[in-house]
């Protein structure tokens, strides 16, 4: 039997995805999860899922945060990317921190069931043509805390929140966003964020 958790911030997607996953004889879903939080994480953690299907965008940490994350376990689940975007910079991102497919929300289930089956087997599903759209964009030259902030500013008109939100000092989170604007090559915080987002690197 197959061990599945997913994380999907989408509520009908993914109780749709789970309840016909259930129909699957040789597929258990042990959780489900809208939201890749330090909660959520530890709860993949003690479900011990052998795959963990994983959107990207969501609330607060990314799925290619939380893939990162999870990578750097001793024994990680298989992951399994579920994306509505093809950016670059996402494939990129995914690939380096060890996914094994990278599926659009558009599939059928049957063909994520058929995923579930090869990755759990040990297969990667990474076509030709998905690594050389990754390596078609650059590596991401932002670091973790810039992307920190930068996201954070999706949510605040102000440094002050964004500080206040990341508990971080204002000078502190005026600088992560100085190196990002000229790592992004742009003219404010607006248009980095814009870059980042178009690249993939958020």
């Amino acid at each position: 039997m197959i061990g599945i958790a997913i994380i999907e911030d989408q509520a009908m997607l993914r109780s749709a995805i789970v309840a016909l996953l259930r129909l699957e004889p040789d597929m258990t879903v042990l959780a489900e999860l809208d939201s890749g939080d330090d909660a959520a994480v530890e709860t993949v953690r003690r479900a011990k899922p052998e795959v963990l299907l994983l959107d990207i965008e969501m609330t607060g940490r990314s799925g290619l945060d939380v893939a990162e994350h999870l990578q750097r376990e001793d024994d990680p689940p298989k992951i399994i990317m579920l994306t509505t975007f093809k950016r670059p910079g996402y494939l990129r991102r995914a690939l380096e921190a060890g996914a094994r497919a990278y599926l659009t929300k558009d599939a059928p289930v049957s063909d994520i069931a058929a995923a579930i089956r090869r990755v759990a087997a040990g297969d990667v599903l990474i076509t030709g043509e998905q690594v050389a759209v990754a390596m078609s964009s650059g590596a991401n030259p932002l670091t973790r805390r810039e992307r920190d902030v930068l996201r954070a500013s999706l949510n605040c008109d102000t440094i002050a929140e964004v500080a206040a939100q990341l508990h971080l000092s204002a000078s502190t989170v005026g600088n992560y966003i100085t190196e990002a604007i000229a790592k992004t090559k742009a003219g404010n915080r607006l248009q980095a964020i814009r870059v980042a987002r178009e690249n993939g690197w958020l």
